[in-house]
């Protein structure tokens, strides 16, 4: 059983949990991810299956989208429900505020700095962040380069003073810091209520599976696997032949007359991943 599965993480579960339990239910030896999900967020989690692992080089860069739930006039430790609050103020609504959230949400699209929370798994000195926040101690915290591709205002709840968007963003950002920066920018206070992940580069929901399937229906998973020549069929192919496939195997550059880039190898059969630099090919990933 190799390659890659898409699982729909539920809410309270770690992504250690579901890799752990995947494993178990599964019986595969080896089953990695390319990326925690919070524990209480649901969504799209990419997990590596045995030869998969090695695939990781080519999924951590990944841009994502999330549904978004944000609550308004709390704040707390974490950015998140799951934290102590630390201050509550009124929300005032009027006739010109579904305006004001859309083009809040707007001005957040382009590249800019963002501050990673506190609590998250960045490593500072060698401890992570989280380690110092549960201390009560601060760190300096760097801004890091993130981009946001879209933002899409999808409901807004002025009883229970909740916001509701879609995002398109980069790798590294962190939709609580973004909440945070929302509620600021409409001059307020707020955090991230609900989270929710529906792609991670070309992974959707519609591709996942859930925990629930694979306790109740085991079969089901075989269908569901998305292998590596199936991830990579848009990339050109590379036949060799027998003397051409050991020296491939073994290592050993081989002369291909091609632009530099990914190809899919096969012989008799799929064999891997090859890249070609300078004319020549070299071996990256076999199964």
């Amino acid at each position: 059983m190799n390659g890659i599965i898409i699982i729909n993480k539920p809410k309270g579960y770690t992504s250690h949990n579901v890799v752990a339990i995947v494993k178990k239910k599964l019986n595969v030896k080896k089953v990695g991810h390319t990326g925690t999900l919070d524990p209480n967020a649901t969504g799209v989690l990419p997990l590596l299956l045995n030869q998969g692992t090695k695939l990781s080089k080519y999924l951590i860069e990944h841009d994502k989208e999330y549904e978004v739930t944000l609550k308004l006039g709390i704040k707390t430790d974490t950015l998140d429900e799951e934290g102590n609050i630390l201050e509550e103020r009124k929300v005032d609504w009027n006739a010109n505020t579904i305006q004001k959230i859309e083009e809040t949400l707007l001005s957040f699209v382009g590249k800019q700095k963002q501050t990673p929370p506190m609590y998250s798994a960045i490593k500072v000195n060698g401890k992570k962040l989280y380690e110092y926040a549960r201390k009560g101690q601060t760190v300096d915290i760097k801004p890091r380069e993130i981009e946001i591709y879209s933002m899409e205002l999808k409901n807004v709840n002025q009883q229970e003073n909740e916001i509701e968007f879609k995002v398109h963003c980069s790798k590294g950002t962190y939709i609580r810091s973004l909440c945070e920066d929302i509620a600021k920018k409409l001059g307020t206070i707020g955090y991230m209520k609900e989270l929710n992940r529906t792609k991670v580069g070309k992974f959707t929901l519609q591709e996942a599976i859930t925990l629930d399937e694979i306790e109740k229906e085991p079969k089901k998973v075989e269908e569901k696997i998305i292998t590596m020549e199936e991830l990579f069929k848009d990339f050109p192919n590379i036949k060799l032949d027998k003397t051409k496939l050991e020296k491939f195997l073994n290592g050993v550059s081989i002369f291909e007359d091609k632009e530099d880039g990914i190809y899919n190898i096969y012989s008799e059969n799929y064999i891997g991943l090859g890249i070609v630099r300078q004319k020549e090919l070299k071996r990256d990933i076999i199964l």
